[in-house]
């Protein structure tokens, strides 16, 4: 009989909401942990899904098997380090932290463990439920719009560790070239830090990828074209539908599978999968997360030049 692992999750915030209800949901698993520096937020989430609170790291890993991280993003790395330390696998929101020597340095520790880390760029599982991933062409050119509304989550980094890096781990998934030059022109707002961005990312191969990207905006607009030597693509995220002039056969009903219903479900379910040693990794591995920090880092370096 395989062994229910205990899951446990570190901030007690919206998406740390999200990951408890999946624990606490998901065969195999259970929500036995909720760690956040006020105790009464994590004892109102973890207490009704049969979990325990916690304000101590050393006594919420003692109580746990895997981990989610969804403290913010300044914090990841350090607790992330902490968790694979005691010999916890991990699942961190992204970013995956927010410089790429903490990222490779927990990617690190947790090869030489043997743990499996996992980063929450959940919209691949879309392009897996669409048949994008099964395309046997290279892109030629990448336009991704994202456009969300004022909130104040996610304000202690920029816009492009906070919504861009989806678009550029998608960018990144899609082709096998190695981005060369990042350029862009962005605003700084209420956050203190760029709150909009326009990048353009070249790769080796000549392949162009642009990225217009807002928490600005009066409504949200998530949307890309991908275009390829048969033909185009254009995605709408939002309603979840596509035009497909390729040729190639992609999933026109992609939406209502179960993957792409509950995206973050799938994701945490192939983490745990990968734990258990039933798959040969989750759907974004440590690796492809420092990648696409690193390509959001160089952007971030291209607005400010």
């Amino acid at each position: 009989m395989v062994e229910t692992l205990r899951g446990g999750v570190i901030g007690a915030g919206v998406f740390g909401g999200h990951h408890a209800r999946k624990y606490a949901s998901l065969p195999g698993v259970t929500l036995s942990a909720v760690l956040d520096p006020h105790p009464e937020r994590a004892a109102a989430l973890a207490v009704p899904l049969g979990g325990r609170a916690f304000a101590d790291l050393d006594a919420f890993l003692e109580a746990v098997d895997v981990v989610t991280i969804a403290s913010p993003a300044p914090f990841h790395a350090e607790q992330a380090l902490a968790a694979i330390k005691a010999g916890r696998h991990v699942y961190i929101e992204k970013p995956i932290a927010v410089s790429v020597a903490d990222a490779e340095a927990l990617q690190a520790e947790a090869a030489r463990r043997g743990l499996v880390v996992a980063c929450g760029h959940q919209e691949r599982v879309l392009f897996q439920a669409m048949g994008l991933f099964d395309i046997p062409e290279q892109p030629l050119r990448l336009e991704a719009v994202r456009h969300g509304t004022p909130s104040e989550r996610s304000l202690d980094v920029s816009v492009v560790l906070d919504l861009m890096i989806h678009d550029l781990d998608l960018a990144l998934s899609l082709s096998a070239a190695e981005p060369v030059t990042a350029e862009g022109e962005g605003r700084i707002a209420a956050s203190g830090t760029w709150d909009t961005a326009r990048a353009e990312v070249t790769f080796d191969d000549g392949f162009t990828a642009e990225f217009d990207v807002s928490r600005m905006a009066q409504m949200r607009k998530r949307k890309m074209k991908i275009v390829y030597p048969s033909g185009e693509l254009e995605i709408d995220f939002l309603t979840r539908d596509f035009h497909n002039s390729t040729g190639y056969p992609l999933n026109p009903g992609f939406a209502e599978t179960p993957a792409a219903q509950d995206t973050l479900a799938t994701s945490v379910a192939c983490f745990l999968a990968a734990v258990r040693g039933e798959a040969p990794r989750p759907i974004v591995t440590a690796a492809e997360a420092t990648r696409a920090l690193d390509l959001a880092l160089a952007v971030e370096q291209g607005l400010a030049g």
